[in-house]
């Protein structure tokens, strides 16, 4: 994981005092007002009552997390820090946050009309859904990933890595199975296409 950039907002004190733990947080505090720069937003709740630190957390896509005295603060934000706390309180809320969102956001993509959970290791639509192998996903993301047809030759590179005991007839067969499940759960002849120039979604 890079250096999280996190924009701090509230009131003069609560800056300082993060200002000051600086040396020993485990993420990069920034104080340019720039949201679109940031991975986090950790704001006081003093920060809702200033209207320019209002503004940006309202309009930015940044996690955001909440640090307040008040455990009645409203709860509509990635996470909720309660002051008093400890500096290891602190970075294992921010971290926790960016992991939350990146598990989230790799365990569930959309192909075509499917949804694709790689942690589950499921291919679903409406109520029917088919169980994946670790190639077999990794071959959907590669097709996902190139908007033009791939060769058997570049899927025998990027999935197997030229292993000894890989020929394109691997490819054909993985890519056979998978066509198989998907035609006889979802009725789809035309998940994958073949055509001259390789194989696409």
């Amino acid at each position: 994981m890079h250096q999280l950039k996190v924009l701090i907002l509230g009131p003069i004190s609560f800056s300082a005092t993060l200002n000051e733990l600086k040396p020993f947080l485990k993420f990069n505090s920034i104080k340019e007002k720039n949201s679109s720069d940031c991975d986090v937003i950790l704001f006081h709740e003093e920060a809702l009552n200033d209207k320019e630190d209002n503004k940006i957390i309202n309009n930015s896509n940044s996690l955001k997390i909440c640090v307040s005295s008040n455990k009645n603060s409203p709860n509509n934000y990635d996470a909720f820090l309660e002051i008093p706390t400890s500096l290891k309180e602190i970075n294992s809320t921010v971290e926790s946050v960016v992991v939350k969102k990146i598990f989230g956001k790799n365990s569930s993509i959309q192909i075509k009309k499917y949804s694709l959970n790689k942690n589950e290791k499921k291919l679903s639509k409406s109520n029917n859904e088919i169980i994946l192998t670790e190639k077999e996903i990794q071959l959907l993301e590669l097709f996902l990933n190139n908007k033009k047809p791939i060769s058997k030759d570049k899927i025998l590179s990027s999935v197997w890595n030229y292993s000894s005991d890989a020929d394109t007839h691997t490819v054909e067969t993985h890519i056979y199975r998978l066509r198989k499940k998907i035609n006889e759960k979802f009725s789809d002849e035309n998940f994958i296409v073949n055509t001259k120039d390789g194989y696409s979604l």
